[in-house]
């Protein structure tokens, strides 16, 4: 890559398990009729601010949906999808609440520290194993990048978290306390040109956080 890229980086539109803030992981989890809507209304703003040339999107159900309905509203590429920007997997506990899963297995929070980013629960995912996958996903992306090329990545908040903390080199526990990512809302990441030259993929640059159209 040679020339300065950008990506975009989006959270899935908004489901019935949002609203009743339970921890989805994996779970095959569709958009509720707000999300729709919210996916809507960002694939109009994308297509016209943006020449997007690449849409990777996580293969939960979630945010194939959200791709999709980017992709009606006139974000042109035919999105991809992958497991390598899934959310966290949670294991035997998907479907508790927040207040359920963190108020009873502690471990399991990130800002417990060393202990919550280690912690891996039963058929899950550590915070480290969820690091690992996603800067590597990370790495591909921009490996495989085009000069200049505008990529967007339809993903989840803790991918975006983890991603959002090593790029202004913060550990995680930091990273899950100092960003914010509603849903469909807008983050954008500017690329400098020589990155996979030189191996500093830290030295992409948050141009935009959390930003709804």
């Amino acid at each position: 890559m040679s020339a300065d890229a950008t990506v975009l980086l989006v959270r899935h539109g908004e489901t019935a398990w949002n609203r009743e803030n339970r921890v989805q992981g994996w779970a095959p989890v569709g958009l509720a009729d707000s999300g729709r809507e919210q996916a809507r209304e960002l694939g109009a703003h994308l297509a016209s601010v943006y020449a997007i040339d690449r849409v990777v999107a996580s293969d939960l159900r979630r945010a194939r949906e959200t791709a999709a309905l980017l992709h009606e509203a006139g974000v042109p590429p035919t999105p991809t999808y992958t497991r390598r920007w899934r959310e966290r997997d949670v294991g035997v506990y998907q479907g508790l609440s927040k207040e359920q899963l963190f108020g009873r297995y502690p471990e399991f929070r990130a800002t417990t520290g060393v202990m919550g980013v280690r912690s891996r629960p039963a058929g899950g995912e550590s915070l480290l194993d969820l690091r690992e996958r996603v800067l590597a996903a990370w790495e591909d992306l921009l490996a495989g990048a085009d000069p200049g090329e505008t990529a967007l990545v339809v993903t989840h908040s803790g991918p975006i978290y983890t991603l959002l903390g090593h790029l202004a080199g913060t550990d995680l526990p930091s990273a899950f306390v100092e960003h914010s990512q509603d849903n469909c809302a807008l983050t954008e990441v500017h690329v400098p040109g020589d990155t996979s030259e030189s191996g500093d993929w830290g030295a992409a640059r948050i141009v935009r956080e959390n930003e709804r159209p």
